[in-house]
């Protein structure tokens, strides 16, 4: 319909439309060719390139559709469609490579954020790869075919567009630095905005179920563990809009590995959204049940999601979004200073679901061997302490045979002998003299706590104390975190802490970004030099890049979303279709100076030509992203951000195109004729 409404041409539309299936069938060819699954992020890598993989045919069919309606009566149509996709062949062809080049930084991703871009940056690749070999074989065919001379109907859209266009492009050619004056205010207005924006490492994806971990009290008996999971099961049973919940005591809720009867891990799914009696959010039912489990003396407990929490353990070694890990020597001084930490945290604002790493509390008998009793009765400590072994942990006299199995057979006391300090302290132990000797006249026997646990990373024993963040970002979060901890905990010397979880994710996303991101502006500098030959008008198409995160920016900051790795993504998608449309703009202005007209004259003909193929690669990009922002099914949280700034930047940056660029373009041209002159 937008095709038809700015070119008010059916076959001139359903050339372009005809475009996308078939990129879209070459894309998936080279996919299975490489090995390249369809997954979620390729589908929706896929949506985001469909207003991208039709902009050169949108260039190339509007440009021929306009010559053929300027050659009505035109004996050799070939020769004029030809014509027309050579005018506009190198800026269309140069502009996909350069998107294209875009995804560079998305494909040298690492880590877990690698592993969930990188299928999305090579299918919007391989996708604008595919509609170039079209454009540059197919649709040159197609619109010799099925595009003939006629006069041009009016388009009501383009006719209301250039009432108001003209009237500014006049303006902002003749008031020069007020244009730029109010571009670099709106600049420097975004770059103050960035900071309170708020940065995460990706949005939370609704799962549509919950993950917790109970953590009781170390050394609890199986009985006691029973009965208090019995009591949460009771609080989760209450919720109307959960399905079904299963418990799993001696296990976490990701289940590698057993746990001790003081860990139960818990995974409840949700009922479906339209059954919900009442209006809330799975947010807000976590909350309630955070409520109601405070209630419950000596327990700690954390949430997360059963998609979300496999992967964070198995990429991050925690299941939670945050983890501060302690490193030292010393147990007792790792437990005191990250009962520190904790405190601290805890009295942050957003802090959630704190739970420090319990490494003391279990229950030990201690038995230690009196060194001058045994000497008395002619003992030796081994005397002693075999017999304890043999008792306590058992020992094997002898085999039991069935049929061809064998089985050593285990002889040590009843429980109730082994964990009771009286009935171990009344062993007897025999002495040379064959004596009968009670234990506790050999060795001084107590019910001391030790150590339950002892976590070590690179060689280094360590602490962790993990959280999760709700109501706020993470970046600000640790941000003060670190402020607070640095200025009230005073660690000793071979002591240190560092950053886990989602945070590290984000952080290294955000550096490989920072480092690959100029290799990729110094390349697509060298394709625009190859394009004008001139590197000034290749720094003015890059000039407009800053100017394109006003968009973007404001887009984040009204709709509430933070800055994190898929609106980074969405950054990058921006800039690349910043840069074509500047790229046809600023080209077909250079060719007009290059045929002889003035320097005023190219660029308002240029302007006034230009203005339906950027309005039409712009419009039909924000439509087909339009919908992934009201999406609301399972994944929608992590292209939201993307498609938002995209939308958002995008109709800024293309007034900032039609407007700007022609400015800057005259300043700069009148400046370098000065200067040839002088």
């Amino acid at each position: 319909v937008i095709l038809f409404l700015f070119l008010r041409h059916l076959r001139g539309a359903l050339i372009v439309i005809l475009a996308l299936p078939l990129s879209l069938l070459l894309t998936f060819t080279v996919m299975k060719h490489i090995g390249l699954d369809a997954n979620l992020m390729s589908l929706g890598g896929l949506a985001i390139s469909i207003g991208m993989i039709i902009d050169a045919t949108i260039i190339q069919v509007e440009n021929v559709h306009r010559r053929l309606s300027e050659n009505v009566a035109c004996e050799n149509k070939m020769s004029v469609v030809l014509k027309a996709v050579l005018e506009v062949r190198k800026p269309s062809i140069f502009g996909e490579l350069i998107i294209a080049l875009t995804f560079i930084p998305i494909i040298s991703l690492q880590g877990m954020e690698g592993k969930m871009f990188t299928p999305l940056a090579f299918t919007v690749a391989i996708a604008l790869l595919a509609s170039l070999l079209l454009s540059v074989f197919v649709i040159p065919v197609l619109c010799s075919f099925f595009l003939k001379p006629g006069p041009e109907k009016e388009s009501i859209i383009l006719r209301w567009a250039n009432k108001l266009y003209l009237p500014a492009l006049t303006f902002a050619m003749k008031k020069k630095w007020v244009v730029m004056g109010i571009a670099s205010l709106l600049l420097i207005i975004t770059i103050l905005l960035i900071p309170n924006l708020g940065s995460e490492f990706i949005p939370i994806m609704d799962e549509g179920a919950f993950d917790m971990d109970v953590r009781m009290l170390p050394g609890l008996t199986l009985n006691r563990a029973l009965e208090t999971n019995k009591q949460i099961h009771n609080i989760l049973l209450e919720l109307p809009e959960l399905e079904t919940v299963v418990s799993r005591t001696g296990q976490s809720g990701i289940a590698l590995e057993g746990k001790g009867v003081d860990m139960t891990g818990y995974t409840g799914a949700f009922k479906p959204r339209n059954e919900w009696k009442r209006n809330l959010s799975s947010t807000e039912i976590v909350n309630s049940i955070r409520e109601k489990l405070d209630q419950i003396p000596g327990i700690a407990y954390g949430f997360s999601q059963p998609i979300q929490c496999r992967i964070d353990e198995l990429v991050a070694g925690t299941r939670a979004q945050l983890i501060i890990k302690l490193y030292g020597d010393d147990l007792d001084i790792l437990k005191h200073k990250a009962k520190e930490i904790g405190d601290i945290m805890n009295s942050i604002e957003g802090t959630t679901d704190l739970m420090v790493e319990r490494t003391t509390g279990q229950s030990y008998i201690d038995i230690e061997v009196d060194r001058g009793a045994i000497a008395r009765y002619g003992l030796n400590i081994s005397d002693v302490l075999k017999v304890v072994e043999i008792g306590v942990g058992g020992k094997s006299p002898t085999e039991i045979y069935e049929g061809s199995r064998f089985f050593d057979c285990i002889v040590r006391f009843p429980n109730e002998a082994r964990d009771n300090m009286d009935k171990l302290s009344s062993l007897i132990i025999r002495g040379k003299q064959n004596e009968l000797i009670q234990l506790s006249t050999l060795a001084h026997i107590e019910n001391i706590e030790g150590p339950m646990q002892i976590s070590r990373e690179n060689g280094q024993r360590l602490i962790g104390v993990e959280m999760n963040i709700t109501n706020r970002d993470m970046g600000s979060f640790v941000k003060e975190a670190k402020q607070k901890i640095a200025s009230k905990v005073k660690l000793p010397s071979g002591y240190y802490i560092s950053w886990g979880g989602q945070f590290e994710n984000q952080q290294r996303a955000m550096k490989r970004f920072m480092l690959i991101a100029p290799i990729v502006i110094a390349i697509i500098l060298l394709l625009l030099f190859l394009t004008f030959g001139l590197l000034r008008l290749g720094f003015l198409v890059l000039f407009n890049l800053p100017f394109a995160l006003i968009g973007g920016v404001f887009a984040l900051y009204i709709s509430g979303l933070y800055l994190s790795v898929p609106a980074s993504v969405g950054f990058i998608v921006l800039f690349g279709v910043a840069v074509l449309n500047g790229l046809v703009l600023v080209s077909y202005i250079a060719q007009l100076r290059g045929e002889g007209e003035s320097l005023h004259d190219s660029i308002f003909n240029a302007c006034r030509i230009r203005l339906r193929p950027v309005l039409m690669t712009a419009s039909i990009a924000i439509f087909s992203l339009v919908p992934m922002i009201f999406a609301t099914g399972p994944g929608s949280e992590i292209q939201k951000p993307l498609a938002v700034v995209v939308v958002g930047g995008l109709i800024t940056s293309t007034l900032l195109t039609l407007l700007l660029l022609p400015t800057l373009y005259g300043w700069l041209e009148g400046k370098q004729r000065k200067n040839n002159c002088t």
